[in-house]
């Protein structure tokens, strides 16, 4: 029953990046005002409206669902299943004009991610993992990089802002023995690592809605994601 299920799951997780995508688009570079939150992070109608659409999708497929999203909470669920929404992921990509924000979708089995999707709506690129299967990018099959060397590597990050002191003191312990080091990728930069373009992805203070959807796709292509 359990993989049976994923392939229908599937499909709705596309029907979900896909609608997400026409409303990003229609709001990308054409963003009229800004917010910020408490934490001093911004927020946008995009955001917003992204959310609400993909919890009104969830809610009318799959009614006993949890749902986790960045914006409107949580729905809570006795059932094992747990959709994770982050609406735009790399949100000051997203009102600055660059094309590197996502949209990420996560479904969990007993608080386990077996599926994730990461879109990008203004590159038309979207990889899609599955527990115990081989990850794809835009319908077919991905792999990571065969790189062995950390002197042959390129490592990516959102942002240098994102460490503290003493991470900071060890991304550049790391990066600099690296090929190269790049910044401001947001989502992107774990697609391109399933995808065998980027070797490594070092960031901080990321929380739920921001890993688990990339999870099952970087496992899926043959990486490793940890803490």
């Amino acid at each position: 029953m359990f993989p049976a299920s994923l392939d229908q799951f599937v499909i709705f997780s596309e029907e979900l990046a896909q609608s997400a995508r026409a409303v990003s688009l229609k709001h990308f570079r054409n963003l009229s005002t800004i917010e910020y939150k408490k934490d001093g992070s911004p927020v946008t109608t995009a955001d917003r409206d992204i959310e609400t659409l993909i919890r009104k999708m969830i809610a009318h497929r799959y009614p006993t669902h949890a749902i986790v999203g960045e914006e409107h909470g949580c729905a809570s669920s006795k059932e094992p299943w747990t959709w994770v929404i982050d609406p735009i992921d790399g949100t000051r990509s997203f009102i600055t004009g660059k094309p590197t924000f996502g949209c990420l979708i996560a479904l969990l089995y007993e608080n386990q991610p077996v599926l994730g999707v990461i879109d990008m709506p203004a590159l038309d690129e979207r990889w899609i993992g599955v527990t115990g299967r081989p990850s794809t990018y835009n319908g077919v099959l991905c792999h990571s990089s065969s790189c062995e060397r950390l002197t042959e590597a390129s490592v990516f990050a959102t942002s240098i802002d994102m460490f503290n002191n003493s991470e900071q003191k060890i991304f550049n312990r790391l990066s600099t023995k690296a090929r190269f080091r790049n910044f401001g990728a947001d989502c992107y930069a774990y697609g391109l690592v399933a995808s065998g373009h980027a070797d490594i992805v070092m960031e901080s203070d990321l929380v739920n809605h921001d890993f688990l959807a990339l999870a099952p796709v970087i496992e899926g292509s043959g990486g490793c994601i940890s803490d």
